[in-house]
Protein backbone atom coordinates (compact mmCIF):
# COMPACT_ATOMS: atom_id res chain seq x y z
CA UNK A 1 0.00 0.00 0.00
CA UNK A 2 1.52 3.38 -1.06
CA UNK A 3 2.30 5.78 1.69
CA UNK A 4 2.73 10.15 0.80
CA UNK A 5 5.91 10.10 0.27
CA UNK A 6 6.50 7.34 -2.09
CA UNK A 7 3.32 8.61 -3.80
CA UNK A 8 4.96 11.87 -4.14
CA UNK A 9 7.50 10.63 -5.58
CA UNK A 10 5.75 8.49 -7.87
CA UNK A 11 4.05 11.69 -9.11
CA UNK A 12 7.38 13.25 -9.68
CA UNK A 13 8.77 10.35 -11.79
CA UNK A 14 6.07 10.29 -13.83
CA UNK A 15 5.40 13.92 -14.22
CA UNK A 16 8.75 15.02 -14.78
CA UNK A 17 8.26 17.80 -12.92
CA UNK A 18 5.30 18.92 -10.38
CA UNK A 19 2.45 20.25 -12.24
CA UNK A 20 0.09 22.60 -10.66
CA UNK A 21 -2.70 20.10 -11.29
CA UNK A 22 -0.86 17.16 -10.17
CA UNK A 23 0.74 18.10 -6.90
CA UNK A 24 -2.15 17.69 -4.77
CA UNK A 25 -3.24 14.65 -6.30
CA UNK A 26 -2.96 11.35 -4.27
CA UNK A 27 -3.41 8.07 -6.06
CA UNK A 28 -3.85 5.99 -3.06
CA UNK A 29 -4.08 2.29 -3.28
CA UNK A 30 -5.10 2.15 -6.43
CA UNK A 31 -4.04 1.92 -10.29
CA UNK A 32 -3.92 5.13 -11.59
CA UNK A 33 -5.16 5.38 -15.15
CA UNK A 34 -3.32 8.86 -15.47
CA UNK A 35 -0.15 7.69 -13.51
CA UNK A 36 -0.25 3.33 -13.82
CA UNK A 37 1.81 1.83 -11.03
CA UNK A 38 5.15 2.92 -8.80
CA UNK A 39 6.66 0.28 -10.75
CA UNK A 40 5.67 0.70 -13.98
CA UNK A 41 4.60 4.37 -14.85
CA UNK A 42 1.91 4.63 -17.76
CA UNK A 43 4.44 6.72 -20.27
CA UNK A 44 1.66 7.00 -22.78
CA UNK A 45 -0.10 9.73 -21.12
CA UNK A 46 3.19 11.45 -21.03
CA UNK A 47 2.40 13.96 -23.78
CA UNK A 48 -1.24 14.59 -21.70
CA UNK A 49 0.77 15.06 -19.00
CA UNK A 50 2.71 17.41 -19.93
CA UNK A 51 -0.14 19.56 -21.62
CA UNK A 52 -1.81 19.50 -18.46
CA UNK A 53 0.97 21.21 -17.11
CA UNK A 54 0.91 24.16 -19.09
CA UNK A 55 -2.95 24.59 -17.57
CA UNK A 56 -3.97 26.51 -14.37
CA UNK A 57 -6.41 24.96 -12.15
CA UNK A 58 -8.60 28.68 -12.24
CA UNK A 59 -8.35 27.59 -16.27
CA UNK A 60 -9.64 23.83 -16.13
CA UNK A 61 -12.37 25.18 -13.93
CA UNK A 62 -13.07 27.95 -16.32
CA UNK A 63 -13.56 25.66 -19.34
CA UNK A 64 -15.45 22.41 -16.88
CA UNK A 65 -18.13 24.92 -16.14
CA UNK A 66 -18.53 26.29 -20.16
CA UNK A 67 -18.80 22.06 -20.86
CA UNK A 68 -21.72 21.66 -18.20
CA UNK A 69 -23.32 25.00 -19.51
CA UNK A 70 -22.99 23.28 -22.96
CA UNK A 71 -24.83 20.20 -21.83
CA UNK A 72 -27.42 21.85 -20.31
CA UNK A 73 -28.19 24.02 -23.67
CA UNK A 74 -27.87 21.21 -25.87
CA UNK A 75 -30.55 19.47 -24.16
CA UNK A 76 -28.01 16.22 -23.50
CA UNK A 77 -29.85 14.86 -20.25
CA UNK A 78 -31.01 12.01 -18.92
CA UNK A 79 -34.35 10.93 -16.96
CA UNK A 80 -33.90 9.79 -13.19
CA UNK A 81 -37.28 7.90 -12.83
CA UNK A 82 -36.74 7.86 -8.99
CA UNK A 83 -36.71 11.81 -8.19
CA UNK A 84 -39.63 13.39 -8.85
CA UNK A 85 -38.46 16.54 -8.07
CA UNK A 86 -35.59 16.84 -10.75
CA UNK A 87 -36.35 14.77 -13.82
CA UNK A 88 -34.13 15.35 -16.35
CA UNK A 89 -30.51 15.91 -15.30
CA UNK A 90 -27.03 16.80 -17.36
CA UNK A 91 -24.64 13.66 -17.18
CA UNK A 92 -21.97 15.19 -15.05
CA UNK A 93 -18.64 15.33 -17.17
CA UNK A 94 -15.43 15.36 -16.10
CA UNK A 95 -12.87 17.71 -18.03
CA UNK A 96 -9.85 15.76 -17.42
CA UNK A 97 -10.12 12.61 -20.16
CA UNK A 98 -8.98 8.83 -19.68
CA UNK A 99 -6.23 7.84 -21.77
CA UNK A 100 -5.46 4.27 -23.17
CA UNK A 101 -2.67 2.93 -24.57
CA UNK A 102 -2.36 1.46 -28.48
CA UNK A 103 -1.18 -1.70 -26.69
CA UNK A 104 -4.34 -1.95 -23.69
CA UNK A 105 -6.72 -1.27 -27.04
CA UNK A 106 -5.26 -3.69 -29.14
CA UNK A 107 -6.27 -6.85 -26.37
CA UNK A 108 -9.47 -4.98 -25.54
CA UNK A 109 -10.74 -5.32 -28.91
CA UNK A 110 -9.74 -8.09 -29.42
CA UNK A 111 -11.08 -9.31 -26.25
CA UNK A 112 -14.62 -7.94 -26.64
CA UNK A 113 -15.11 -9.29 -30.34
CA UNK A 114 -14.53 -12.78 -29.26
CA UNK A 115 -16.57 -12.39 -26.53
CA UNK A 116 -19.76 -10.87 -28.60
CA UNK A 117 -18.80 -13.67 -31.26
CA UNK A 118 -19.30 -16.66 -28.59
CA UNK A 119 -22.25 -14.81 -27.58
CA UNK A 120 -23.63 -15.19 -30.39
CA UNK A 121 -22.89 -18.01 -31.25
CA UNK A 122 -24.53 -19.30 -27.83
CA UNK A 123 -27.68 -17.59 -28.60
CA UNK A 124 -27.79 -19.30 -31.93
CA UNK A 125 -27.65 -22.47 -29.92
CA UNK A 126 -29.58 -21.84 -27.47
CA UNK A 127 -32.52 -21.01 -29.77
CA UNK A 128 -31.73 -24.09 -31.75
CA UNK A 129 -29.88 -27.09 -31.05
CA UNK A 130 -29.13 -26.50 -27.60
CA UNK A 131 -26.32 -28.81 -27.74
CA UNK A 132 -24.70 -26.22 -25.16
CA UNK A 133 -26.86 -27.59 -22.81
CA UNK A 134 -27.31 -30.76 -23.47
CA UNK A 135 -23.21 -31.27 -23.07
CA UNK A 136 -23.92 -29.44 -19.55
CA UNK A 137 -21.39 -27.11 -20.38
CA UNK A 138 -24.04 -24.49 -19.03
CA UNK A 139 -27.06 -25.58 -16.59
CA UNK A 140 -30.14 -26.22 -18.94
CA UNK A 141 -32.78 -25.08 -16.16
CA UNK A 142 -30.49 -21.22 -16.33
CA UNK A 143 -31.47 -21.46 -19.66
CA UNK A 144 -34.99 -22.56 -19.89
CA UNK A 145 -35.70 -21.18 -16.70
CA UNK A 146 -34.44 -17.75 -17.28
CA UNK A 147 -37.33 -14.98 -17.61
CA UNK A 148 -35.42 -13.64 -20.91
CA UNK A 149 -35.72 -17.05 -22.69
CA UNK A 150 -38.22 -16.82 -25.61
CA UNK A 151 -39.58 -19.82 -26.83
CA UNK A 152 -40.90 -17.80 -29.76
CA UNK A 153 -37.33 -17.44 -30.92
CA UNK A 154 -36.87 -21.37 -31.02
CA UNK A 155 -35.95 -21.96 -34.70
CA UNK A 156 -36.17 -18.98 -35.95
CA UNK A 157 -32.74 -18.31 -38.90
CA UNK A 158 -31.41 -14.63 -38.69
CA UNK A 159 -28.90 -12.90 -40.88
CA UNK A 160 -25.54 -13.84 -40.40
CA UNK A 161 -26.09 -15.55 -37.02
CA UNK A 162 -26.31 -11.83 -35.29
CA UNK A 163 -28.56 -12.02 -32.17
CA UNK A 164 -26.62 -9.16 -30.59
CA UNK A 165 -26.11 -6.03 -32.94
CA UNK A 166 -25.11 -3.73 -30.44
CA UNK A 167 -23.41 -5.17 -27.40
CA UNK A 168 -21.80 -2.87 -24.78
CA UNK A 169 -19.30 -4.58 -21.98
CA UNK A 170 -18.81 -3.26 -19.12
CA UNK A 171 -14.75 -3.23 -17.86
CA UNK A 172 -12.85 -2.11 -14.65
CA UNK A 173 -9.42 -2.17 -14.27
CA UNK A 174 -8.25 -3.76 -11.28
CA UNK A 175 -5.21 -2.86 -8.64
CA UNK A 176 -2.63 -4.49 -11.59
CA UNK A 177 -3.81 -3.03 -14.18
CA UNK A 178 -5.52 -5.67 -15.41
CA UNK A 179 -9.07 -5.01 -17.43
CA UNK A 180 -11.63 -7.69 -16.47
CA UNK A 181 -15.03 -8.38 -17.62
CA UNK A 182 -17.94 -6.88 -15.16
CA UNK A 183 -21.18 -7.41 -17.00
CA UNK A 184 -22.31 -7.90 -20.63
CA UNK A 185 -25.24 -5.72 -22.26
CA UNK A 186 -26.26 -7.49 -24.63
CA UNK A 187 -30.03 -5.89 -24.87
CA UNK A 188 -30.33 -2.04 -25.45
CA UNK A 189 -27.20 -0.98 -23.91
CA UNK A 190 -27.29 2.58 -23.89
CA UNK A 191 -24.41 5.60 -23.56
CA UNK A 192 -22.95 5.62 -26.90
CA UNK A 193 -24.10 9.21 -27.15
CA UNK A 194 -22.33 10.39 -24.16
CA UNK A 195 -18.94 9.22 -25.99
CA UNK A 196 -19.44 11.35 -28.82
CA UNK A 197 -20.72 14.40 -27.64
CA UNK A 198 -17.84 13.74 -24.70
CA UNK A 199 -15.56 14.06 -27.64
CA UNK A 200 -17.08 16.89 -29.24
CA UNK A 201 -16.84 19.11 -25.67
CA UNK A 202 -13.41 18.52 -25.79
CA UNK A 203 -12.56 19.44 -29.31
CA UNK A 204 -14.19 22.66 -28.21
CA UNK A 205 -12.30 23.09 -24.94
CA UNK A 206 -9.11 21.44 -25.82
CA UNK A 207 -8.74 21.23 -29.41
CA UNK A 208 -4.92 22.07 -29.75
CA UNK A 209 -4.25 19.05 -27.31
CA UNK A 210 -6.18 16.38 -29.28
CA UNK A 211 -5.03 17.29 -32.59
CA UNK A 212 -1.00 17.43 -30.97
CA UNK A 213 -1.58 13.96 -29.42
CA UNK A 214 -3.30 12.07 -31.67
CA UNK A 215 -6.36 10.34 -31.07
CA UNK A 216 -8.75 7.70 -32.59
CA UNK A 217 -12.17 8.98 -33.92
CA UNK A 218 -15.05 8.21 -32.54
CA UNK A 219 -17.26 10.19 -34.91
CA UNK A 220 -18.13 7.56 -37.35
CA UNK A 221 -20.44 5.41 -34.95
CA UNK A 222 -23.58 6.32 -36.72
CA UNK A 223 -22.21 5.40 -40.24
CA UNK A 224 -20.95 2.41 -38.62
CA UNK A 225 -24.08 1.25 -37.02
CA UNK A 226 -26.38 1.88 -40.01
CA UNK A 227 -24.06 0.11 -42.55
CA UNK A 228 -24.09 -3.22 -40.03
CA UNK A 229 -28.31 -3.10 -39.53
CA UNK A 230 -28.62 -2.91 -43.29
CA UNK A 231 -26.20 -5.84 -43.47
CA UNK A 232 -28.87 -7.84 -41.42
CA UNK A 233 -31.56 -6.97 -43.77
CA UNK A 234 -34.35 -9.60 -44.58
CA UNK A 235 -32.26 -11.09 -48.08
CA UNK A 236 -33.61 -10.04 -51.37
CA UNK A 237 -34.07 -5.89 -50.24
CA UNK A 238 -32.55 -3.73 -52.88
CA UNK A 239 -32.92 -0.58 -50.68
CA UNK A 240 -33.47 -1.93 -47.31
CA UNK A 241 -35.05 1.16 -44.62
CA UNK A 242 -34.35 1.45 -41.05
CA UNK A 243 -35.76 3.05 -38.28
CA UNK A 244 -35.14 3.99 -34.43
CA UNK A 245 -38.13 2.79 -32.42
CA UNK A 246 -38.25 4.50 -29.41
CA UNK A 247 -40.46 4.66 -26.07
CA UNK A 248 -40.87 8.42 -26.25
CA UNK A 249 -39.76 11.58 -24.37
CA UNK A 250 -40.37 9.83 -21.03
CA UNK A 251 -38.03 6.83 -21.98
CA UNK A 252 -34.59 7.97 -19.59
CA UNK A 253 -32.46 7.49 -23.04
CA UNK A 254 -34.88 9.41 -25.44
CA UNK A 255 -31.90 12.48 -25.78
CA UNK A 256 -29.64 9.37 -26.93
CA UNK A 257 -32.19 7.92 -29.38
CA UNK A 258 -33.03 11.32 -31.38
CA UNK A 259 -29.29 11.25 -31.36
CA UNK A 260 -28.51 8.67 -33.01
CA UNK A 261 -31.41 8.52 -35.44
CA UNK A 262 -29.80 12.00 -36.91
CA UNK A 263 -26.24 10.31 -36.80
CA UNK A 264 -27.42 7.80 -38.89
CA UNK A 265 -29.98 9.24 -40.97
CA UNK A 266 -33.17 7.44 -40.54
CA UNK A 267 -36.59 7.94 -38.93
CA UNK A 268 -37.26 7.88 -35.53
CA UNK A 269 -40.73 6.70 -34.58
CA UNK A 270 -42.92 5.30 -31.69
CA UNK A 271 -45.21 2.08 -31.67
CA UNK A 272 -48.01 3.95 -33.07
CA UNK A 273 -45.70 4.87 -35.88
CA UNK A 274 -45.62 2.04 -37.38
CA UNK A 275 -48.18 -0.84 -38.31
CA UNK A 276 -47.97 -4.38 -39.22
CA UNK A 277 -50.15 -6.19 -42.38
CA UNK A 278 -49.79 -9.41 -43.77
CA UNK A 279 -46.92 -9.83 -41.57
CA UNK A 280 -44.88 -6.95 -43.39
CA UNK A 281 -43.93 -3.57 -41.32
CA UNK A 282 -45.13 -0.52 -42.36
CA UNK A 283 -44.24 3.37 -41.53
CA UNK A 284 -47.31 6.20 -40.95
CA UNK A 285 -45.52 8.99 -43.31
CA UNK A 286 -47.59 12.09 -44.77
CA UNK A 287 -47.77 10.05 -48.56
CA UNK A 288 -48.37 7.23 -47.19
CA UNK A 289 -47.47 3.55 -45.46
CA UNK A 290 -43.74 2.85 -46.40
CA UNK A 291 -41.87 -0.48 -45.90
CA UNK A 292 -39.55 -1.01 -42.60
CA UNK A 293 -36.99 -3.31 -42.89
CA UNK A 294 -34.64 -2.91 -39.96
CA UNK A 295 -35.51 -1.86 -36.51
CA UNK A 296 -32.84 -0.53 -34.05
CA UNK A 297 -35.48 -0.68 -31.02
CA UNK A 298 -34.86 0.62 -27.75
CA UNK A 299 -37.83 -0.98 -26.27
CA UNK A 300 -37.56 -4.15 -23.97
CA UNK A 301 -39.70 -7.59 -25.28
CA UNK A 302 -42.10 -7.41 -22.62
CA UNK A 303 -43.14 -3.95 -24.22
CA UNK A 304 -42.52 -5.09 -28.10
CA UNK A 305 -45.91 -6.72 -29.23
CA UNK A 306 -49.09 -6.57 -26.81
CA UNK A 307 -50.40 -10.19 -29.08
CA UNK A 308 -47.36 -11.55 -27.26
CA UNK A 309 -45.86 -10.08 -24.03
CA UNK A 310 -47.20 -7.45 -22.11
CA UNK A 311 -51.12 -6.86 -23.66
CA UNK A 312 -51.45 -3.36 -21.80
CA UNK A 313 -48.16 -2.25 -23.58
CA UNK A 314 -48.73 1.05 -25.87
CA UNK A 315 -45.04 1.30 -27.03
CA UNK A 316 -44.84 -1.57 -29.32
CA UNK A 317 -46.34 -2.70 -32.09
CA UNK A 318 -48.88 -5.74 -32.22
CA UNK A 319 -48.00 -8.08 -34.87
CA UNK A 320 -44.71 -7.55 -35.03
CA UNK A 321 -43.27 -10.80 -33.29
CA UNK A 322 -45.18 -12.78 -36.53
CA UNK A 323 -43.59 -10.59 -38.97
CA UNK A 324 -40.05 -11.04 -37.26
CA UNK A 325 -40.52 -14.94 -37.40
CA UNK A 326 -41.58 -15.00 -41.04
CA UNK A 327 -38.41 -12.80 -41.96
CA UNK A 328 -39.71 -9.73 -43.57
CA UNK A 329 -38.11 -8.11 -40.89
CA UNK A 330 -35.27 -7.52 -38.62
CA UNK A 331 -35.27 -6.44 -35.03
CA UNK A 332 -31.92 -5.26 -33.27
CA UNK A 333 -31.16 -6.45 -31.10
CA UNK A 334 -33.22 -9.79 -31.39
CA UNK A 335 -35.83 -10.92 -28.74
CA UNK A 336 -34.55 -13.32 -26.23
CA UNK A 337 -30.87 -12.11 -26.05
CA UNK A 338 -31.46 -10.85 -22.23
CA UNK A 339 -30.20 -14.62 -21.41
CA UNK A 340 -27.03 -13.76 -22.75
CA UNK A 341 -25.99 -10.75 -20.59
CA UNK A 342 -28.08 -12.40 -17.35
CA UNK A 343 -25.71 -11.41 -14.78
CA UNK A 344 -25.89 -15.78 -13.33
CA UNK A 345 -25.15 -16.88 -17.46
CA UNK A 346 -21.82 -14.53 -16.83
CA UNK A 347 -20.27 -16.41 -14.90
CA UNK A 348 -20.09 -19.19 -17.37
CA UNK A 349 -18.91 -17.07 -20.42
CA UNK A 350 -15.31 -18.30 -20.23
CA UNK A 351 -16.43 -21.94 -20.61
CA UNK A 352 -18.70 -20.93 -23.61
CA UNK A 353 -15.80 -18.58 -25.42
CA UNK A 354 -13.93 -22.25 -24.77
CA UNK A 355 -16.93 -24.51 -26.02
CA UNK A 356 -17.81 -22.70 -29.53
CA UNK A 357 -13.90 -21.32 -30.09
CA UNK A 358 -11.56 -23.69 -28.79
CA UNK A 359 -10.06 -20.43 -26.78
CA UNK A 360 -8.98 -19.19 -23.60
CA UNK A 361 -11.12 -16.24 -22.92
CA UNK A 362 -8.83 -12.64 -23.64
CA UNK A 363 -10.80 -10.67 -21.29
CA UNK A 364 -10.97 -12.37 -17.81
CA UNK A 365 -14.25 -12.31 -15.49
CA UNK A 366 -14.58 -11.33 -12.28
CA UNK A 367 -15.20 -14.38 -9.73
CA UNK A 368 -18.41 -14.77 -9.33
CA UNK A 369 -20.57 -17.21 -7.09
CA UNK A 370 -24.18 -18.08 -8.11
CA UNK A 371 -26.41 -17.94 -4.86
CA UNK A 372 -28.41 -20.50 -6.85
CA UNK A 373 -26.14 -23.02 -6.06
CA UNK A 374 -25.84 -24.23 -2.72
CA UNK A 375 -22.40 -23.85 -2.38
CA UNK A 376 -21.97 -20.65 -3.47
CA UNK A 377 -25.47 -19.58 -1.69
CA UNK A 378 -23.04 -20.87 1.66
CA UNK A 379 -20.13 -19.02 0.92
CA UNK A 380 -21.86 -16.00 0.27
CA UNK A 381 -24.20 -15.65 3.41
CA UNK A 382 -21.08 -16.36 5.21
CA UNK A 383 -18.44 -13.73 3.62
CA UNK A 384 -21.28 -11.41 3.09
CA UNK A 385 -19.95 -8.30 4.53
CA UNK A 386 -17.09 -8.49 1.79
CA UNK A 387 -18.85 -9.16 -1.02
CA UNK A 388 -20.93 -7.06 -3.40
CA UNK A 389 -24.21 -8.54 -3.97
CA UNK A 390 -26.42 -8.02 -7.33
CA UNK A 391 -29.81 -9.14 -8.37
CA UNK A 392 -29.09 -10.76 -11.42
CA UNK A 393 -32.74 -8.71 -13.54
CA UNK A 394 -31.74 -5.62 -12.35
CA UNK A 395 -29.18 -2.75 -14.25
CA UNK A 396 -27.95 1.09 -13.07
CA UNK A 397 -26.82 0.18 -10.37
CA UNK A 398 -29.96 -0.53 -8.34
CA UNK A 399 -30.51 -3.27 -6.17
CA UNK A 400 -26.43 -3.89 -5.44
CA UNK A 401 -25.68 -4.42 -1.64
CA UNK A 402 -21.84 -3.51 -1.07
CA UNK A 403 -21.12 -5.66 1.75
CA UNK A 404 -17.85 -3.64 2.86
CA UNK A 405 -19.98 -0.21 2.70
CA UNK A 406 -22.97 -1.68 3.93
CA UNK A 407 -25.25 -0.82 7.43
CA UNK A 408 -26.26 -3.55 9.67
CA UNK A 409 -29.68 -3.34 8.61
CA UNK A 410 -28.86 -3.17 4.91
CA UNK A 411 -26.51 -6.86 5.46
CA UNK A 412 -29.85 -8.20 7.47
CA UNK A 413 -32.18 -7.60 4.52
CA UNK A 414 -29.92 -8.66 1.92
CA UNK A 415 -29.18 -11.81 4.01
CA UNK A 416 -32.99 -12.18 3.88
CA UNK A 417 -33.53 -11.83 0.50
CA UNK A 418 -30.84 -14.45 -0.35
CA UNK A 419 -32.44 -16.90 1.78
CA UNK A 420 -35.54 -16.11 0.17
CA UNK A 421 -34.74 -16.25 -3.32
CA UNK A 422 -30.85 -17.01 -3.83
CA UNK A 423 -31.79 -17.72 -7.69
CA UNK A 424 -31.77 -13.81 -7.95
CA UNK A 425 -28.33 -12.72 -6.59
CA UNK A 426 -24.84 -13.49 -7.44
CA UNK A 427 -21.94 -12.10 -5.82
CA UNK A 428 -18.38 -11.07 -6.39
CA UNK A 429 -15.64 -9.75 -4.18
CA UNK A 430 -15.40 -6.47 -4.39
CA UNK A 431 -12.36 -5.45 -6.36
CA UNK A 432 -11.14 -1.52 -6.04
CA UNK A 433 -11.42 0.10 -9.65
CA UNK A 434 -8.59 1.70 -11.01
CA UNK A 435 -8.47 6.11 -10.42
CA UNK A 436 -8.24 8.68 -12.35
CA UNK A 437 -8.24 12.64 -11.86
CA UNK A 438 -10.74 14.11 -11.59
CA UNK A 439 -11.63 18.00 -11.27
CA UNK A 440 -14.40 17.99 -7.97
CA UNK A 441 -15.28 20.53 -6.02
CA UNK A 442 -13.26 23.02 -7.96
CA UNK A 443 -10.02 20.21 -6.85
CA UNK A 444 -8.26 17.46 -9.16
CA UNK A 445 -8.96 14.55 -6.51
CA UNK A 446 -8.98 10.61 -7.98
CA UNK A 447 -12.21 8.89 -8.09
CA UNK A 448 -13.26 5.04 -9.17
CA UNK A 449 -13.84 4.73 -13.08
CA UNK A 450 -14.72 1.88 -15.20
CA UNK A 451 -15.45 1.57 -19.18
CA UNK A 452 -18.42 0.70 -21.44
CA UNK A 453 -16.51 0.13 -24.80
CA UNK A 454 -19.34 -0.36 -27.67
CA UNK A 455 -19.04 -3.52 -30.25
CA UNK A 456 -21.60 -3.34 -33.53
CA UNK A 457 -22.18 -6.20 -35.49
CA UNK A 458 -23.50 -7.20 -39.17
CA UNK A 459 -21.68 -9.59 -41.02
CA UNK A 460 -18.75 -9.26 -38.64
CA UNK A 461 -18.06 -7.13 -35.53
CA UNK A 462 -16.63 -4.02 -35.25
CA UNK A 463 -15.92 -1.90 -32.44
CA UNK A 464 -15.77 1.75 -31.61
CA UNK A 465 -12.70 2.83 -30.04
CA UNK A 466 -13.14 3.66 -26.52
CA UNK A 467 -16.26 3.84 -25.11
CA UNK A 468 -18.17 5.18 -22.20
CA UNK A 469 -15.65 5.94 -19.15
CA UNK A 470 -17.89 6.12 -16.44
CA UNK A 471 -16.76 8.12 -12.69
CA UNK A 472 -17.89 7.46 -9.72
CA UNK A 473 -17.74 11.20 -8.45
CA UNK A 474 -18.78 11.27 -4.91
CA UNK A 475 -16.24 10.19 -2.73
CA UNK A 476 -15.05 6.39 -2.07
CA UNK A 477 -17.84 5.49 -4.70
CA UNK A 478 -17.46 2.53 -7.02
CA UNK A 479 -20.70 2.87 -8.13
CA UNK A 480 -20.59 4.41 -11.71
CA UNK A 481 -24.14 4.27 -12.78
CA UNK A 482 -25.73 7.95 -13.67
CA UNK A 483 -28.71 6.63 -11.95
CA UNK A 484 -26.72 6.38 -8.76
CA UNK A 485 -24.83 10.21 -8.90
CA UNK A 486 -21.66 8.73 -11.59
CA UNK A 487 -20.29 11.01 -14.55
CA UNK A 488 -18.32 10.70 -17.29
CA UNK A 489 -15.09 11.25 -19.02
CA UNK A 490 -14.13 11.78 -22.88
CA UNK A 491 -12.11 7.88 -23.70
CA UNK A 492 -9.02 8.61 -25.79
CA UNK A 493 -7.01 6.15 -27.43
CA UNK A 494 -4.16 6.91 -28.92
CA UNK A 495 -3.04 6.24 -32.19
Amino acid sequence: MLIASSQQEFISMANGTRTDLLQNYQPGPYFCEMLGLPDHPATYTEQLRDKLSQIDIATLRARAHDADEELLNLGITFTVYSDRMAIDRILPFDIIPRVISQNDWAKLERGIIQRVTALNLFLKDIYSGQKILKDGVVPAELVLGNENFRKEMIGLELPHGTYININGTDLLRNNDGEFMVLEDNGRCPSGVSYVIENRHLMQRAFSDMLNSIGVRPVSNYGPKLLEALLQVAPPGIDNPQAVLLSAGTYNSAFFEHVFLSREMGIPLVEGRDLVVMDDHVYMKTITGLEPVHVIYRRIDDAFLDPDVYNPDSVLGVAGIVKAYQAGNVTLANAIGTGVADDKAVYAYVPRIIRYYLDEDAILPNVETHICREKQDLGYTLDHLKELVIKPVGESGGYGITVGPKASRKQLADCRAQLKAKPENFISQPMIQLSVSPTLVNGKVEPRHVDLRPYAVTGESTWVLPGGLTRVALPKGSIVVNSSQGGGSKDTWVLE
